[in-house]
C-alpha cells in the first residue's frame, strides 16, 4: 500500500484498514517510510483520531514489530503495572517487590523522566551499581527466580513504538489518545504480562489534566488489553498534589524504602495498597478485596516486601546496603529550607510547579539526553490540610549547582498556597475502569 494513500485516507477522516495500519508500522520499523511521511500520518491521527478498532490494530502491529516475551513456563498469572506518570510517583518501585512478596510475578519495563514527571529508571539508577539494561534472558530468569524485575525497554521490544515516540516528541503529536494508548499498551503487552493494573494520573501534575480525558484514556487502554486477551483494569488517581513527600530520584528511593519498612506518607501507602490489592486479586492469590488488602499490608508490616526489594537490588547489581542505610544513596551538597510566610493552613500544592522546580534543581530533564542530578530534588514537609506557623519550614530544596536555585525558588513559592481555612478533602482514587466496562467515579 502506498504511504501517500494511507495518509490521505486518514487526512480525510476515514478509518484505516488493518492492512493499512500494518503497512504503516512495518514502514516505520524498517525505515522504508521516510520521517516526513510518518510525521504526516501522525498529525492526521492527532487531528482526525482513531476509533477503538483502529487503536487496537495499531497496538497489535506495534507489539508484532518486535519480540513478545513468553513467560508461560513461570507458574501463576503474571501481572504487570503501569502509571502514566506524575510528580513523586514512585509506586512501581514499591509495588514490584511488594506484589512479588505476595506470590505475584511482576514483569515490568519502565521509562525515564521527561519534563516535570520523574522516571522509574532514573530513580533506580540512584542506587549505586543498579543495572536497568538487562537482556531478555536475564529478565526472564530473574522473574522466574524472585518474581520481580525492573528494567529498561530492550531494543527488540516494540521497536516501532520507540521510533514513533522519537518523532512524536519533536512534531507536536504527543497529545493524541490513540497514540498514547497504543504506545503504552504495546510495551505492556510485549513484556509478558497476562493481566494489567494501570494507574492513569489526573490533575495539574499529570498529562491528563481533566477527568474526562483521563477517563477516555483509561477506557481505551482497558479496551485494548481486553481485545488482546489480557485482563486489564485501571484506577484513575489524583495528581493535583505530588504523591508522598519526596520528589527527586535518590530522595524518592529513600521514601520507597521507608514505605517498604511499613512506614511513610499516608497517601503513598494508600495508593500502594489499593494497586497492590488489585494485582493480588488479578493473580488469584486472594478471593476477596479484603483478603488481598490484608495480604498486601502483611507483606509490608512483616518485612517480606523489604526483603524482596533487597534481593532485587542485589540481583540487578545494586548495593543492597542502601536498604538498611539509605544515607548511602547520593546526597546533594546544598540544601535550601523554604519557610511559611504566614500562619495558616496549606490549601494547595501545585504538582506541576513542584515538578518543574525539581527539574530546575537538576532532578529531571527538559529534553532527551539531558544529564540528571540523581541527588537533587525537593522534600515536602507540609502538604494540603497541614497547619503551619509563620517561619516554619515547609519545603527542603536539595541541589549541587548554586546557579539552579534561582530558577526553582519562584516555582515552589507559587506552588504552595497558605490560607485560613482547610481545603475540601480530595479523594486519592477518582475512578475505576475494568473489563466489564463499568466506571465508578468520585468526580465527573
Amino acid at each position: 500500500m502506498r504511504a501517500v494513500d494511507i495518509i490521505r485516507a486518514k487526512r480525510d477522516g476515514d478509518a484505516l484498514s488493518r492492512e493499512a495500519i500494518d503497512a504503516f508500522v512495518a514502514g516505520v520499523t524498517s525505515g522504508s517510510w521516510p520521517d516526513y511521511q510518518v510525521s504526516a500520518l501522525l498529525m492526521a491521527i492527532v487531528l482526525k483520531g482513531m476509533n477503538a478498532v483502529e487503536t487496537s490494530w495499531l497496538t497489535d502491529a506495534m507489539v508484532r514489530s518486535g519480540d513478545r516475551v513468553n513467560l508461560r513456563h513461570i507458574p501463576g498469572i503474571k501481572v504487570g503495572k503501569h502509571s502514566t506518570g506524575g510528580v513523586g510517583d514512585k509506586v512501581s518501585i514499591i509495588l514490584a517487590p511488594l506484589a512479588a512478596a505476595c506470590g505475584v510475578t511482576v514483569p515490568k519495563m519502565s521509562g525515564r523522566g521527561l519534563g516535570h514527571t520523574g522516571g522509574t529508571l532514573d530513580k533506580l539508577e540512584s542506587i549505586p551499581g543498579f543495572r536497568v539494561a538487562l537482556s531478555l534472558d536475564e529478565y526472564i530468569t530473574q522473574l522466574a527466580e524472585i518474581g520481580c524485575c525492573l528494567i529498561s525497554q530492550t531494543a527488540t521490544i516494540a521497536p516501532a513504538d520507540k521510533a514513533l515516540y522519537a518523532l512524536r516528541d519533536v512534531t507536536g503529536t504527543i497529545e493524541s489518545l490513540p497514540l498514547i494508548a497504543s504506545s503504552i499498551m504495546s510495551k505492556k503487552l510485549a513484556e509478558g504480562s497476562e493481566a494489567l493494573v494501570l494507574d492513569v494520573k489526573c490533575g495539574r501534575g499529570a498529562f491528563m489534566h481533566r477527568p474526562a480525558d483521563a477517563r477516555a484514556l483509561a477506557r481505551s487502554m482497558v479496551s485494548i488489553g481486553t481485545a488482546a486477551g489480557v485482563r486489564t483494569e485501571c484506577l484513575i488517581t489524583q495528581m493535583d498534589v505530588p504523591l508522598g513527600h519526596a520528589v527527586g530520584n535518590a530522595l524518592e528511593i529513600a521514601e520507597c524504602i521507608e514505605v517498604l519498612r511499613g512506614q511513610g506518607p499516608a497517601d503513598l501507602i494508600e495508593l500502594v495498597v489499593r494497586l497492590g490489592s488489585r494485582m493480588v486479586r488479578l493473580a488469584k492469590k486472594a478471593a476477596t478485596d479484603e483478603e488481598s488488602a490484608a495480604l498486601v499490608r502483611h507483606a509490608l508490616s512483616s518485612g517480606a516486601a523489604l526483603a524482596r526489594f533487597r534481593l532485587m537490588v542485589a540481583r540487578q547489581g545494586g548495593d543492597p546496603a542502601v536498604v538498611d542505610d539509605p544515607s548511602r544513596l547520593p546526597s546533594a551538597r546544598l540544601k535550601h529550607v523554604m519557610t511559611a510566610p504566614r500562619r495558616g493552613v496549606v490549601t494547595a500544592l501545585d504538582a506541576l510547579l513542584v515538578g518543574r522546580a525539581a527539574v530546575a534543581l537538576g532532578a529531571g530533564r527538559d529534553k532527551k539526553g539531558d544529564e540528571v542530578d540523581l541527588s537533587a530534588g525537593i522534600v515536602l514537609l507540609k502538604k494540603p490540610q497541614d497547619e503551619v506557623a509563620a517561619g516554619e519550614p515547609v519545603m527542603e530544596l536539595h541541589y549541587n549547582d548554586p546557579s539552579r536555585l534561582a530558577g526553582a525558588l519562584p516555582l515552589v513559592t507559587q506552588a504552595m498556597v497558605i490560607g485560613d481555612q482547610p481545603p475540601a478533602t480530595q479523594p486519592l482514587v477518582l475512578g475505576w475502569v475494568h473489563d466489564s466496562g463499568e466506571t465508578m467515579f468520585v468526580v465527573s
